[in-house]
């Protein structure tokens, strides 16, 4: 096979770049330049004016021109690049800042000097000193740029110029409000003026904006505040509502007041009304609680408007009960009354989940509120994973008798003697009281892993997140 090459009219020394045909007689002598208008290649270009501006290029003469034209004397641009003029008056006004500014008339003295002059490098003032000693100063067109590793921007003083350039490299929508990282790569590419990096760390961590819309990520404020745990039972409580149960009893109740024991973590369920005032909750708490276990020290609870209302308070300051209100979604201190809550719907909804009544083999039927007895009991006979025993053995020295306990009846039991008794119970009750105390700094180690103290000072403006404001 026999490769034939055969001369074309056009690109017959064509540019690999552009593939524009070059009137390079003495390369090619063959070449015929084309008779058709030659087409301007448009790029940038710095002038006298300190603008910048696309200007064409002229294959036939190889100098800069504004445009082109064909034989027919009409101009042919066919990229039809265009940009408008950077305004004059911010250069204007950022050389106006410099004389100013002490330190950028010192460096303008400098750079427009032929020879050094030491006296005046010697009132330069850091950083401005190493950077000048470093030759990162030049000035193009009167302006003063710093030179870096990969570009060269701008020094602007003036905090309105400075402001300005915030502003257009970060808040500006085809700028999107970026992160810091994105942000600070253009700015580095725009101007830069001393401690730059600083001043546009503060300014997006106080943009608006970004404050509002953008998600916090990482660990939460709020590191985990322990509440005095007690020393004896009864000696602190926590209160709380259930709502929204099947309605049950002779009264038709539909709520649930949760009273629980913080040291023997012991519970009571006391079926109520939504709807009771304080009058009607006031004797409730008092004959089921006060009668029998005493006045405790100090209630915990929410801040349901029960408990603030002038007749508990009153109450409770002659009773001489300190009130430890709880904050809205603070789940540190209403923790184990949900908990308790949590569990008894559980074993509510076994018993109910087949119907809004529970019979058993004899056809009698139990509701939600008649079966609260029974849940009660088997709580506080249940090993607690706090303190590892029965909440009925922390708190009286013994287990109540249950049915299945009569299978024992034969087996021999040693009756503990009185001083024995009071031993025993009160080993149990330090057992109780040192489990809680590793159990509460087990928890506190959990939670501040993922939680930081915040770093607020006062006067400062937070924002506050509307999620659960409509729920307090």
């Amino acid at each position: 096979m026999t490769s034939i090459y055969k001369k074309g009219k056009s690109h017959t020394n064509a540019d690999g770049l552009s593939r524009w045909p070059l009137d390079n007689v003495r390369i090619n002598p063959d070449h015929e330049p084309e008779v058709s208008a030659k087409i301007p290649i448009h790029f940038m270009e710095v002038d006298s004016k300190r603008n910048f501006r696309f200007s064409g290029w002229a294959p036939e003469s190889g100098t800069l021109d504004s445009g082109n034209t064909d034989s027919a004397g009409t101009e042919t641009p066919i990229l039809g690049i265009s940009s408008s003029e950077l305004h004059n008056e911010l250069f204007g006004a950022i050389l106006k800042s410099y004389a100013k500014h002490r330190q950028c008339g010192i460096l303008l003295q400098l750079l427009q000097q032929k020879y050094r002059s030491p006296e005046l490098e010697c009132q330069l003032e850091e950083p401005w000193f190493r950077a000048h000693k470093d030759k990162k100063f030049f000035l193009i067109d009167g302006l003063l740029y710093h030179r870096g590793k990969h570009t060269s921007a701008l020094m602007v003083v003036e905090g309105d110029h400075i402001s300005l350039i915030l502003q257009e490299c970060h808040a500006c929508p085809y700028m999107g409000h970026m992160c810091e990282d994105r942000t600070k790569e253009r700015v580095a590419r725009t101007a830069g003026w001393p401690k730059w990096e600083q001043e546009l760390s503060d300014h997006l961590h106080t943009c608006e904006s970004c404050q509002k819309a953008n998600r916090k990520y990482g660990k939460k404020y709020g590191l985990l505040q322990h509440i005095e745990e007690p020393k004896h039972p009864w000696e602190t409580i926590n209160m709380d509502w259930v709502t929204g149960i099947v309605p049950g009893g002779k009264e038709n109740y539909i709520s649930c007041l949760i009273i629980v024991n913080r040291f023997s973590k012991s519970m009571n369920c006391l079926p109520c009304h939504k709807e009771e005032t304080t009058i009607d909750n006031a004797p409730l708490f008092w004959n089921n609680i006060i009668s029998s276990c005493g006045v405790p020290k100090i209630i915990i609870s929410d801040r349901d408007p029960k408990f603030t209302s002038e007749f508990w308070t009153d109450l409770y300051d002659m009773l001489g009960t300190k009130f430890a209100f709880s904050t809205a979604y603070h789940p540190q201190t209403d923790g184990l009354d949900e908990r308790m809550i949590q569990t008894m719907e559980d074993i509510l909804r076994r018993f109910s989940a087949y119907g809004m009544e529970y019979k058993d083999h004899e056809g009698y039927t139990h509701d939600c509120v008649t079966l609260l007895p029974s849940v009660q009991l088997a709580y506080n006979t249940s090993q607690n994973s706090t303190t590892g025993k029965t909440p009925a053995l922390v708190e009286k020295g013994w287990n109540p008798m249950l049915p299945v306990d009569h299978l024992k009846k034969n087996i021999l039991t040693i009756h503990p003697t009185a001083k024995g008794f009071h031993d025993l119970w009160k080993r149990a009750c330090d057992t109780a009281a040192k489990c809680i105390a590793e159990a509460k700094d087990y928890n506190k180690q959990r939670w501040d892993k993922t939680h930081m103290e915040p770093d607020f000072k006062e006067g400062d403006q937070v924002l506050v997140s509307a999620l659960n404001v409509c729920k307090v």
